[in-house]
């Protein structure tokens, strides 16, 4: 077995600020300044205030990335004053571990809390782990560990059952907390509707996710957009074979028919694998001999995708990144 440092990986990291696009930009600095790690994304939402950061390469300099950005975060948030839409526990508030290539979930795993145990003692920061990586039941899922968001974490992270896994009870003066874990590539999605009504896109939130009865392997929330002055179905697919895209997209457009509301467009947060897209271009009736691209053009066309680019399927990006050919992550959208 190959050194874990030489493993292939993917992180998302979510920072708690998508406002000030100057500390954006410095969080995004911090990552690209290690060799070897490609920034290959990076997306900013205003109501959300959120930024999140796709990076690979192997995992000892994608380890070393991940810790300069949690250094920089710490530096230039402060979660006294952060509000957004988004639920969240820290300035970094989460950072998953995701295995590519020939890396398997266990390295992915083993990495995810050699990380996290060395963030908590060199930040001083509280640290739980989540998904594949958790040590607790009651923590695999990420809205757990995230109950009560970082107001609910900092009166009850004391209290038994609360404690984090790593690093102190108490949360960092202003970095708060965050959660490490290791998982499959997961998929952030969002439906906006052509409609203002929070409401709705709560009740279909609701109806949609697998906690309520709906899709398997799909987490959902429903939010008001400032910027676009529309609500939107925000969600998490965990499972793009078990649940695929275009199901979602076709779900929430028949819930949202049945208040005659119809659907504006979607956007992908990040990237998504090439094969999530294949499948729904397959679903869609493109033609399976035709060129990459165009199956790409059938299956944005028909999820509506907002900004699409055909460097949104990982492998293109990466493949992309590794030859020079694209400026990746230039400016967040």
């Amino acid at each position: 077995m190959a050194d874990l440092a030489d493993r292939l990986v993917e992180s998302v990291p979510n920072v708690s600020e998508g406002r000030r696009l100057d500390v954006v930009e410095r969080l995004a600095r911090a990552i690209a300044s290690v060799p070897e790690v490609y920034l290959l994304d990076r997306t900013s939402d205003a109501s959300h205030n959120r930024s999140v950061f796709t990076l690979a390469g192997p995992a000892g300099p994608v380890k070393e990335a991940l810790d300069r950005l949690v250094g920089q975060a710490l530096q230039e948030i402060d979660m006294e004053s952060h509000r957004g839409e988004h639920p969240r526990i820290g300035a970094v508030d989460v950072i998953p571990f995701v295995p590519l290539g020939d890396t398997t979930m266990d390295e992915a795993i083993e990495l995810a809390r050699r990380f996290g145990r060395h963030i908590a003692e060199r930040h001083d920061l509280p640290v739980y782990l989540y998904a594949a990586a958790a040590l607790r039941p009651e923590r695999i899922k990420l809205a757990d560990v995230r109950r009560g968001q970082y107001e609910g974490l900092k009166a009850e992270i004391a209290q038994r059952g609360r404690e984090p896994d790593f690093g102190p009870a108490r949360v960092h003066p202003t970095g708060g907390a965050v959660a490490v874990g290791a998982r499959p590539f997961l998929i952030a999605y969002n439906i906006n509707l052509d409609s203002p009504d929070k409401d709705l896109a709560v009740r279909i939130a609701r109806r949609v996710r697998e906690s309520g009865g709906g899709l398997p392997k799909v987490q959902g929330n429903g939010f008001f957009i400032d910027e676009l002055d529309r609500s939107q179905v925000s969600m998490n697919i965990l499972d793009f074979r078990t649940t695929p895209l275009w199901l979602v997209w076709e779900t929430v457009r028949a819930e949202a028919a049945e208040d005659e509301v119809e659907l504006a467009e979607s956007e992908l947060i990040g990237l998504a694998p090439l094969a999530a897209f294949l499948d729904v271009a397959d679903h869609a009736g493109a033609d399976p001999a035709a060129p990459i691209e165009a199956r790409l053009a059938t299956a944005a066309d028909f999820l509506k995708l907002r900004d699409f680019s055909p460097l949104q399927a990982l492998e293109l990006r990466l493949d992309a990144a590794r030859s020079g050919s694209t400026e990746t992550g230039a400016a967040p959208r």
